[in-house]
């Protein structure tokens, strides 16, 4: 049977847990397919994952596969270092560009199935860290849908459901063990079929993005469309960024479809920043142990003067380096401590 919704979750650390007790609240007669983004090892599997839900719910659960139809009261799981997308009434798996770092990435899930469903969507964030799902949730809320966040009070990990609701209008804030009632509530009520396509209100920029993310790699013209150049270069490819002009969350993308949140941009700066210093460091160790060499073994004479003072600098900007990079490591990076 078509599904009349989409439930469309995204979860990282600790989402197991959270998903076997969600799952479990769910009976075989929803009428809304359920789509899950959990962050995985690019090299692990997602069967075990599937069996261990599978054995919690009356679900039928899945890994998802390319062109797949989407059934209602089916589940279905991201496979490892894939995207997860929605087209009209069947699924995508594509090896997409990364999106805040992830693949699979809550937020690309979340476009396209508000794409396809517009108003009959429901995007919940549960436990994890970082920003992933935040966007995904404006998408949502822009085409219609609901945003349901886990309640980081009770969250394993907090950063993904705080993160949410500092930058979306949340419209539910919930316990796991409300979330199942709620999430059966919410595709009971009486509801329209799905718009066609090509009557739907969807804004023109998600519709884009859902595109580029189908076909994979986009370009420059069609970037130009979505925002403005900005002097920053994606830490996936090294290509130029777009700032996207709309929405509640301040993102950015390339023309290749990595995608960031500004709070991801900002966390993998940071992590590019502090490993070009620890790399710095042991440049400047070698340089200084080069220098030692020269000055103790040069034709047998002992150092000079000016050999001295050039070590002796060089102790003194490698020790200023290394205190910068542990006392900025033990309070949150280079560009924080």
């Amino acid at each position: 049977m078509t599904p009349t919704h989409l439930i469309v979750i995204g979860t990282s650390a600790g989402g197991m847990p959270a998903l076997t007790r969600l799952v479990a609240q769910l009976p075989a007669t929803l009428p809304a397919a359920v789509l899950v983004v959990q962050h995985l090892a690019p090299d692990s599997t997602g069967e075990p994952l599937v069996a261990r839900l599978a054995s919690h719910t009356a679900l039928p659960c899945q890994l998802a596969r390319d062109q797949q139809p989407l059934l209602a009261g089916h589940l279905y799981l991201a496979p490892p270092d894939r995207h997860l997308l929605v087209k009209a009434h069947h699924l995508l798996v594509t090896k997409g560009p990364r999106e805040n770092n992830f693949r699979p990435a809550a937020d690309a899930l979340f476009r396209s199935a508000a794409v396809a469903f517009d108003s009959h969507v429901i995007g919940v964030v549960l436990t994890g860290m970082l920003h992933d799902g935040t966007a995904g949730l404006d998408f949502v809320k822009r085409c219609g849908g609901v945003a349901v966040v886990q309640d980081p009070a009770e969250a394993e990990y907090p950063s993904m459901p705080e993160s949410a609701l500092r930058h979306v209008s949340v419209d539910y804030t919930v316990t796991l063990d409300q979330l199942g009632p709620l999430l059966l509530k919410l595709v009971a009520a009486p509801t329209h079929p799905p718009t066609p396509p090509d009557k739907m209100e969807i804004p023109p920029d998600l519709q884009l993005e859902a595109a580029i993310a189908e076909r994979v790699v986009g370009t420059t013209g069609q970037v130009d469309q979505l925002g403005h150049q900005v002097p920053l270069a994606c830490p996936g490819c090294g290509g130029s960024l777009w700032q996207m002009n709309a929405g509640s969350v301040l993102r950015y993308r390339c023309h290749t479809g990595h995608a960031y949140s500004a709070e991801a941009l900002a966390d993998i700066s940071r992590q590019n920043l502090e490993e070009s210093l620890w790399v710095a460091l042991r440049m400047m160790e070698e340089r200084k142990n080069l220098l030692s060499s020269l000055a103790s073994h040069g034709d047998g004479r002992s150092a000079t003067s000016y050999q001295i003072e050039r070590i002796e600098d060089m102790k003194g900007h490698i020790d200023r380096l290394r205190e910068f990079l542990l006392n900025s490591s033990a309070g949150g990076g280079p560009t924080e401590g």
